[in-house]
């Protein structure tokens, strides 16, 4: 019996199941008598409640500062804390799993990144589909921008498919200086090798067994698997794919991002290339 809350219901149940007197029940539980007598005055926010619930059955993995950046977003002005009490009390806590933290040895990193298409990421996920089959998907990011320039789906995927879906996204983004790979084998062909070359791009490998060399991609994969692939379910390749686009381009034009000061990695982007905001209509 932490709360005040808690505690009233208890001078409650004394005082009608054990007929104690007001006086005898609080100081049982250690209750003010006055406390015992308030009556809840203050608006229950019920449109504040709603807005919250209604964010977190779209977005579950959603926690409250996310929440909150997106209800100021829609142009609610409201406190963090406030936004904290009323996640608890609606029952939205995530629950998280505990790590061990292990210190690692020094090790010399990549510089920073100061524009876009300085640097990429690009990691591989599995899946499956709804009767069971097993599901892969490429993932990219840009380390500056967050943004994610493809996301590609498939039974299996070969280092031709990587290439055809980095081309689409150099075609749109334009084409990073370098990308930043594990040691797979779709990585480490000759023929990803030699597309990379024709595009003047180099292909940076982490060491072997340390994924933490490549943490955008892997902070990166953590969020999709919590937002989209945690919470959808996929028939086929096409349904996979036009799903993941769809998340992907939320993830780039809606979702805020706490490295970015809480714009959207398109925002940022647009930005940081000294382009235009989008109005509304576009």
């Amino acid at each position: 019996m932490v709360t005040v809350a808690a505690r009233r219901q208890v001078a409650a149940f004394f005082r009608a199941e054990l007929r104690f007197t007001e006086r005898r029940a609080c100081r049982l539980i250690g209750l003010h008598r006055s406390t015992s007598r308030y009556a809840r005055k203050r608006d229950e926010d019920k449109d504040l409640r709603r807005r919250l619930r209604e964010w977190a059955s779209r977005r579950p993995r959603w926690g409250y500062r996310t929440l909150q950046w997106q209800l100021e977003r829609d142009g609610v002005q409201v406190s963090l804390k406030k936004v904290y009490r009323l996640y608890r009390e609606e029952g939205l806590r995530l629950r998280r799993r505990r790590r061990k933290h292990v210190a690692a040895s020094p090790r010399q990193g990549l510089p920073p990144v100061t524009q876009p298409n300085e640097r990429w990421s690009m990691d591989f996920m599995s899946d499956e589909f709804e009767d069971g089959r097993p599901l892969r998907l490429l993932n990219v990011i840009d380390h500056c921008t967050r943004e994610s320039p493809a996301i590609e789906f498939g039974r299996s995927l070969p280092a031709a498919r990587v290439i055809e879906c980095l081309e689409r996204a150099g075609k749109e983004y334009g084409f990073p200086k370098m990308i930043v790979v594990d040691n797979g084998p779709e990585f480490a062909s000759k023929a990803l090798h030699a597309w990379a070359h024709r595009r003047g791009i180099e292909l940076y490998f982490i060491e072997p067994g340390k994924p933490v060399q490549n943490a955008f991609i892997e902070s990166y994969n953590g969020t999709c698997r919590a937002e989209f692939l945690n919470q959808e379910i996929f028939v086929d390749e096409p349904d996979a794919q036009r799903k993941g686009e769809r998340w992907r381009r939320h993830y780039n034009e809606e979702r805020p991002h706490s490295a970015l000061e809480r714009r959207t990695p398109a925002e940022f982007g647009r930005e940081a290339r000294g382009l235009r905001p989008r109005t509304p209509a576009e």
